[in-house]
């Protein structure tokens, strides 16, 4: 029987296809290898006669996908010398940076608009002991700011503008192909500062110059509608969404993801706050799967492009999940208010009771 290889991290696993060489040394948490679930009850409910998958980036070692980019972007950092990072961030991008410096024995700076991050990405970010800078703005002004103190001080930027961070993300494009055998008719993403769509592409396209992958997805990007710049065809100054990791106005890939839509014949679209919770919900109550607002963008927009018509059936689509729902339990637990616990007596009589009139 054939010994089964075991990969530590995504850059052991697909060295040959990454920046790396004989000496660079990994700083690797064990990311990747995602699971790509396969939808069993939502397409019944709605009617539809698809296969939905979802890439459930949420069990990344920091629990989201940003971990993809992160282990090369600090693995190349290190390699070139640098003994500090710096980011601005919505939330993931601060706690995977700061959790992959602390691996590699560096420091991490991470600038984050006061009050715009979701609980569990900033305790992430504060037990994983990064400086962390609080800005009376938005991320889009925290991005210029960082893109300016890189050219004062020695630090290297790990946001999606640092092209390892791209090259990392591209395998998860890589595991799909590996695990479906070929890709899927549509790829849904969120889409917030565009570098996952980009990368997703950018993994397609060198599966198929190897010859692996026999055709290319339509490339499908969700924004949240308060927070839509690829949608109005223009930056967004104020934006504004419960889905705080898409709440971008100015993505830093905004060229390289209108090629995107352009390459593969796809295209970006809104949805609603609304539709997003609604999708996250779905989520968790009929496929057991919790995703963080935001990651429910790609399915909300799913289901509204397919009642639409614009995403035909009988294909095959991947969605893909971009982080944990524990991320952001203020937002679901609003979400669950009316299904609060109810207290009873601590006796069996009571147990039974509230069991039978449920059933």
């Amino acid at each position: 029987m054939a010994i089964q290889t075991r990969y530590t991290g995504l850059i052991e696993r697909y060295q040959d296809r990454l920046p790396v060489t004989a000496s660079t040394k990994f700083i690797s948490l064990g990311e990747g290898n995602t699971p790509l679930i396969k939808l069993q009850h939502i397409p019944r409910l709605i009617g539809k006669e698809v296969e939905i998958y979802v890439k459930y980036e949420g069990l990344n070692p920091t629990g989201s996908f940003k971990d993809r980019g992160m282990t090369l972007a600090v693995t190349k950092a290190v390699e070139a010398g640098s003994q500090a990072i710096i980011c601005a961030s919505t939330g993931n991008t601060s706690a995977s940076a700061a959790a992959y410096a602390v691996r590699a024995g560096i420091r991490a700076f991470v600038l984050i608009p006061e009050g715009k991050i979701a609980l569990g990405k900033l305790a992430q970010t504060l037990m994983y002991g990064a400086e962390i800078i609080q800005i009376n703005g938005n991320f889009d002004q925290g991005m210029a700011l960082v893109k300016e103190v890189a050219n004062h001080a020695p630090v290297t930027i790990v946001n999606s503008i640092n092209p390892f961070r791209i090259e990392g993300q591209k395998t998860a494009a890589f595991e799909i192909v590996d695990e479906l055998g070929d890709a899927p008719d549509y790829h849904c993403l969120p889409v917030g500062n565009a570098g996952n769509i980009t990368a997703y592409w950018k993994g397609y396209s060198e599966y198929y110059a190897d010859k692996i992958a026999n055709k290319q997805p339509i490339m499908c990007g969700y924004q949240a509608a308060g927070s839509a710049p690829f949608v109005k065809g223009s930056m967004v100054d104020n934006p504004e969404t419960v889905a705080t990791a898409i709440r971008i106005g100015h993505p830093q890939s905004w060229d390289l993801a209108w090629n995107v839509q352009e390459q593969s014949k796809g295209w970006f679209d809104k949805c609603s706050d609304a539709q997003i919770l609604a999708a996250q919900k779905m989520l968790s109550q009929y496929e057991g799967i919790f995703c963080e607002p935001a990651s429910a963008t790609s399915l909300a927009g799913v289901l509204q492009d397919l009642s639409h018509g614009k995403i035909k059936e009988g294909t095959k689509i991947v969605c893909t999940l971009t982080g944990n729902g524990l991320k952001d339990p203020d937002t679901a637990i609003t979400q669950c208010k009316s299904t609060h616990p109810v207290t009873i007596e601590a006796n069996l009589d009571a147990v039974k009771k509230a069991i039978l009139d449920q059933m």
